[in-house]
């Protein structure tokens, strides 16, 4: 039983998702530094650091070698060191190979690079997560391109848009995010070799040549400098899963306000069992699209704090760079979630356009000021149309009646607009400008598909 929502056997799959646990657990972690090890075995026995021998015994025991969880707790609980425990059984199963572990490197190196790795595997799934839910958003827009339904700005009624476009407007952020991730991914998928003060300085005279050479073997950027306190490429990445959970929470609480009973456009997947209330039996509540606000929540408050720990001290900062141990993999588990609940909700909404068309009446035609104030103004100007139509407005929400009717009755109106030229001002479907063209335009465009590094050999 996990001691957190992450891992917990009752609410994991909720707050993370089983690809992404397996990305980051503890197996994962020890894995990718096994990984680097061996790595850098291999990258100094080519430049004569180290015998060949010794780097084929370390390479085939990373490989061959199952870690003892309960072993690695217990030498971290007595040596309160993350990673000398796994250095000293990797060496034990090496024999006379084992001398040479870890050579020249210090524990920064070994337990970044390995990060990194484990974030090119989460990079690739949350890449494929978003492209899934940008077609089946894509696919929900085109559907509705043409559906009409009310404006809403400032909580009121605006000129009425089509829901494909709402949904279009989501297509486009997520298209901006997949954007930013391709771009930011040379510049965190870079490894770490630099040694205890980011000199290199324990690798002698080939220290770049082994740094290259050990984590081209890897698949990761070679960096120009030692980046042990400059963490400027996990907060780009932290922070872009940040926007990245904010635009799935936004496009939730839509729903969530969308669903509301006095609303009712649209609902998140229902199915038979799903219950709302404990004591409430009726309710059908929005609890999917909830629990994705939530999260992004979360995945927010990790973003400022991947921005507070880029804040460090001299060539090593321990008190920040422990914090990105719990908070990085967190923001990418959330994160997960919260895409792998919203293409939930994106297969399967239920989209009432009866009920869309019927809302913008609601109003009684005043959604439509605008139009019928344009048209006016063609005639007696702008400004002065705008204050005929909205005395004519104020005195139809004070007082009831028909908007059309008041229109019809109004002599600075009549004089200019027939009746039939009213009727054609007040249909919806006449009002909804380029929207149906946006959604083409925006489902047509090709968010970028960027090919993760993958490791050499």
């Amino acid at each position: 039983m996990g001691a957190h929502l992450i891992d917990s056997a009752l609410f994991g799959d909720q707050f993370s998702t089983a690809a992404m646990r397996r990305v980051f657990d503890d197996a994962a972690m020890v894995r990718s530094w096994m990984q680097v090890e061996a790595a850098l075995a291999r990258a100094e026995a080519a430049v004569g650091l180290i015998p060949r021998s010794a780097a084929d015994t370390i390479s085939t025991c990373v490989a061959q070698t199952t870690w003892d969880p309960a072993a690695l707790a217990a030498g971290i609980a007595a040596t309160f060191h993350p990673l000398v425990p796994a250095i000293r059984l990797l060496a034990e199963h090496c024999g006379e190979a084992g001398a040479y572990v870890h050579w020249g490197a210090t524990t920064q190196d070994i337990m970044d690079t390995g990060l990194v790795l484990q974030l090119r595997d989460a990079a690739a799934l949350l890449q494929a997560d978003m492209q899934a839910l940008r077609r089946a958003w894509g696919e929900l827009a085109v559907r509705h391109r043409e559906v009409s339904m009310p404006g809403r700005t400032h909580g009121q009624h605006a000129p009425p848009v089509t829901f494909g476009y709402k949904v279009a407007v989501w297509v486009a952020e997520l298209d901006r995010h997949l954007e930013r991730l391709d771009a930011c991914l040379p510049r965190l998928l870079v490894g770490q070799l630099a040694g205890a003060s980011g000199t290199l300085a324990s690798f002698g005279p080939h220290g770049l040549e082994i740094q290259r050479l050990m984590l081209e073997d890897l698949g990761l950027g070679v960096p120009p400098i030692c980046w042990h306190t400059a963490r400027d490429g996990l907060a780009e990445f932290v922070g872009l899963l940040g926007m990245l959970g904010a635009t799935l929470a936004k496009a939730a609480l839509e729903v969530i306000h969308l669903q509301a009973t006095e609303v009712a456009e649209v609902e998140e997947p229902f199915v038979w069992g799903k219950v709302g209330s404990s004591t409430m039996p009726h309710k059908r509540n929005p609890m999917i699209c909830e629990l994705i606000v939530a999260l992004g929540r979360i995945v927010r408050q990790d973003a400022a704090l991947a921005l507070d720990t880029m804040v460090q001290e001299h060539e090593r900062d321990m008190a920040a760079w422990q914090a990105e141990w719990e908070y990085v993999p967190r923001a990418c588990l959330l994160t997960a979630s919260a895409l792998s609940h919203s293409l939930r909700v994106a297969q399967g909404l239920r989209v009432d356009t009866a009920r869309m068309r019927a809302n913008i009446d609601l109003s009684g035609g005043l959604a439509l000021s605008e139009p019928v104030m344009l048209e006016l103004g063609h005639h007696i100007g702008r400004q002065e149309a705008h204050e005929v139509v909205y005395r004519i407005c104020m005195a139809v929400v004070d007082g009831g009646g028909s908007f059309r009717q008041a229109l019809l009755d109004d002599p600075a109106v009549s004089a200019h607009l027939s009746p039939a030229q009213i009727d054609a001002l007040l249909q919806p479907e006449r009002y909804l400008g380029a929207a149906p063209a946006c959604v083409d335009r925006v489902v047509a465009s090709s968010a970028p598909a960027h090919t993760l590094p993958q490791a050499a050999g």
